[in-house]
């Protein structure tokens, strides 16, 4: 059975706005899974202590069979795919994703916790699933 989940995208490096796009294809093209809707997409300033350009960013809710794992690593290798080298944390990147909210699960694992942990601390984030509520069951 397809679960909602809530992906976040984000992006400050080459061409954003292409990096989102391909990135909201692949994930739609991705084993049991479809994008059913997407949030408007944001230019804002980063998070974090370390300097660096504006980011792009946007939700989109998936309809997955895939469990938490599973579409993490995916979404892991998507974001591989388009380019993304793992270096500082809250550095500048192509693409990043992360699972926002998957359904109502609670998942702490390592490397995976869901809710994300970061969820209170982002505005935009919040704005992005407010914007996509309507479009959920």
């Amino acid at each position: 059975m397809a679960e909602q989940v809530f992906v976040a995208l984000g992006s400050n490096l080459g061409d954003r706005a292409r990096h989102l796009a391909e990135a909201r294809r692949l994930i739609g093209a991705l084993p049991c899974t479809s994008v059913a809707a997407e949030s408007a997409v944001e230019d804002t300033a980063p998070v974090g202590p370390v300097s660096q350009g504006r980011y792009l960013n946007q939700m989109v809710l998936v309809r997955t069979g895939l469990a938490p794992r599973e579409l993490l690593d995916a979404l892991l290798g998507i974001e591989r795919a388009l380019g993304r080298e793992r270096g500082e944390r809250w550095g500048p990147r192509t693409i990043d994703l992360d699972i926002v909210r998957f359904g109502d699960r609670v998942v702490s694992e390592p490397g995976l916790t869901i809710p994300h942990p970061e969820l209170p601390n982002r505005d935009f984030w919040q704005r992005e699933l407010a914007e996509l509520a309507p479009h959920g069951c």
